[in-house]
């Protein structure tokens, strides 16, 4: 690594001594300058962005014993919609693609045939012949409470209405089903299009139907799955299924989102057992949504059975020197970033962290350099600088 400045411990003296800012840094911390025999680090803003450091403070992860667990992801049933058009006519035009977004009442399509023109025309027949009926039912309940008229012409016209008005409100129902407003055709406005809308808000995940087909009303036009319901449905195996139960924490990444670790919360342990393989099917919640995550995506994850929380780096951010682990603290110096070699123990490996264990204490919010650290110490023993804590 070019121009890579390593200073002695004097000069760190030096630098402290002159009021530079990572030393009232690294003095603040209580614990940068421990002895006189540090090794120091200081890289450019340039030589930062070119190693693409990352400096963070220590994180508390949980690295206890967990259980292995693979699924994928879902959506409650009540989250997905199979569109259909309730009766059969033919497509007269589609209005959205595959993968859009859509509201609850959008109109995804219209359709038109005159079997939909001859239903209105029977609903404004059967309506009208109704409202003669109530007239003349009306009549003759009047006459027969005033005994004017027999019981007998007053039973026969209140079957009559009866009748007529449950096949209007039949018709009503059905006419609902397909948007069409009892209201308008009680107008003498009959709708030759008829749209077809969304029951549920959600992306188009197929478009079934093209311009022109007939569909019947059992033919799927379009599925619509809501995405924000998204929950991680996954397999634990036989021998696990007593470790698991609701409440417990998941760690799991996707494909869509590689580097990238999500948790989740189981609410719901299967009861049953799948039998190839023997397992049962576990649901969580996820806590943080993000990225493309769709339904159907491949799952693998761990459920953490025990609370063992410790403090932790990524593995890229320890390296061994002989016999003993280091890590490097970072501290601000100017324009520039001072790396200071710290002795740590280590402990339990999980997914790409360590288990930290510090000789000394640091303040919460010391930074530490979160990789590449085994280039830095590569620099170190170039330059054959020795280092010891």
């Amino acid at each position: 690594m070019k121009n890579l400045k390593i200073y002695s411990a004097m000069l760190s003296f030096l630098l402290i001594s002159c009021g530079g800012e990572a030393g009232s840094e690294a003095q603040q911390d209580g614990q940068a300058h421990d002895d006189h025999h540090h090794d120091v680090v200081l890289l450019n803003a340039k030589q930062v962005e070119v190693l693409d450091l990352k400096m963070a403070p220590i994180e508390e992860r949980n690295m206890g014993s967990y259980v292995q667990v693979n699924g994928q992801l879902e959506v409650p049933p009540k989250h997905e919609a199979e569109i259909t058009a309730i009766i059969g006519a033919n497509v007269q035009d589609i209005k959205v693609i595959e993968g859009q977004q859509v509201k609850k009442g959008q109109v995804l399509a219209t359709i038109a045939h005159p079997d939909l023109i001859e239903l209105q025309s029977d609903y404004i027949a059967k309506w009208n012949e109704l409202q003669y009926l109530k007239t003349e039912f009306e009549r003759q309940e009047k006459l027969y409470k005033e005994k004017v008229s027999s019981g007998k012409e007053f039973q026969k016209i209140k079957s009559e209405y009866n009748a007529k008005l449950g096949i209007v409100n039949g018709l009503e129902s059905k006419l609902s089903l397909l948007g069409i407003s009892k209201e308008s055709l009680q107008e003498n406005k009959i709708h030759q299009i008829i749209p077809v809308r969304s029951p549920i808000d959600g992306f188009i995940r197929k478009v079934e139907v093209r311009v022109g087909q007939y569909v019947n009303p059992s033919t799927p036009m379009f599925e619509i799955v809501n995405v924000e319901h998204v929950h991680a449905d996954l397999m634990v195996f036989e021998r696990d299924v007593h470790k698991v139960k609701e409440g417990q924490k998941v760690l799991f990444s996707v494909e869509s989102l590689p580097g990238k670790e999500l948790t989740a919360e189981i609410y719901a342990v299967g009861r049953n057992f799948e039998s190839e393989p023997k397992a049962v099917h576990l649901h969580a919640e996820l806590d943080n949504k993000e990225g493309v995550l769709i339904p159907g995506m491949y799952v693998q994850g761990k459920i953490y059975v025990e609370d063992a929380k410790v403090m932790a780096l990524p593995e890229d951010a320890v390296v061994r020197d002989g016999d003993k682990y280091y890590v490097f603290r970072a501290y601000k110096h100017g324009e520039d970033f001072e790396f200071i070699p710290t002795e740590v123990g280590t402990g339990v490996m999980d997914n790409g962290w360590v288990e930290v264990k510090f000789l000394k204490t640091y303040k919460p919010e010391t930074k530490f350099a979160w990789n590449n650290a085994y280039k830095i110490l590569a620099e170190l023993q170039k330059e054959g600088v020795e280092h010891s804590h």
